[in-house]
């Protein structure tokens, strides 16, 4: 999700293990807060990182590295030195847990359901993660077979991630003109997801000219999201079989609606 160039939080060059020691030591055993304080400073390059991670999502950066400043602060209160292990190894999901919670809990417009919301961040990272890859928008096949997912899944997370924000009607409408309008300019204009529903309608029209047996396994593979060995013992056939049916079935249907991105796994 992010809009500049993402460096691992490994890669960073953090500050030497034995002098963030003593620092903890102090602040820890001493309550003193200018150690407290130099390892804010010190670790706050990671923080800044790890909240570039989500820059681009709406949300301005500042808020963000407020959110991984406050994860920060929480990871060095915390932090046991007696366990041995590196601070930052400790940091970073105790940042990026913070960051999380963020946008699960303060970052929606409506109220979403927690689990459809962590599955509408995931869909939304993946349609980041696929764009960069491929050089295009991913469709919800494309999505649905890189997460693992039912496309009804991936349709409700859609749906979900639409009510991450909420807009004013006198908010400025970019359109690349000097003159872009308002929001509620653009009230009466074709809406482009209809086209996702031309395509559903589409696809289920060409389905009923598939055998029933096809419709079955497309549907326990594509609805109620089971693997193709499940669906084998389902049915009572091999895997093979299975693996044979769904390109068979996919196939028909790209070639019934003009759709050649539907894939099986």
């Amino acid at each position: 999700m992010a809009n500049t160039v993402e460096r691992d939080p490994a890669s960073l060059r953090l500050p030497d293990q034995g002098e963030n020691h003593e620092l903890f030591d102090r602040w820890q055993q001493f309550g003193d807060q200018r150690a407290r304080e130099e390892l804010v400073q010190r670790f706050l390059p990671l923080a800044r990182n790890l909240a570039r991670r989500y820059a681009g999502a709406r949300e301005p950066f500042d808020d963000l590295l407020q959110v991984a400043s406050l994860g920060l602060v929480k990871a060095i209160d915390r932090f046991d030195t007696g366990r041995g292990a590196a601070f930052s190894s400790f940091a970073v999901p105790t940042i990026l847990g913070e960051l999380k919670r963020y946008f699960r809990d303060l970052g929606w417009s409506v109220h979403v359901p927690r689990g459809a919301q962590e599955r509408a961040l995931k869909v939304q990272e993946a349609q980041e993660r696929l764009t960069t890859r491929t050089g295009r928008p991913p469709s919800v096949a494309d999505l649905a077979e890189y997460l693992e997912l039912s496309l009804e899944d991936v349709l409700d997370a859609l749906e979900a991630a639409a009510a991450h924000h909420s807009a004013s009607l006198d908010a400025p409408l970019e359109d690349g003109e000097e003159e872009s309008g308002t929001l509620v300019d653009a009230f009466g204009q074709d809406d482009p997801h209809y086209e996702l529903v031309d395509d559903t309608v589409t696809i289920s029209a060409a389905a009923q000219q598939l055998s029933a047996r096809e419709r079955r396994v497309l549907r326990l593979r594509f609805v109620k999201d089971l693997t193709q060995t499940q669906i084998a013992a389902d049915i009572g056939v091999s895997q093979m079989q299975v693996s044979r049916i769904l390109r068979r079935a996919l196939s028909n249907l790209r070639e019934l609606t003009g759709q050649a991105e539907l894939e099986s796994d």
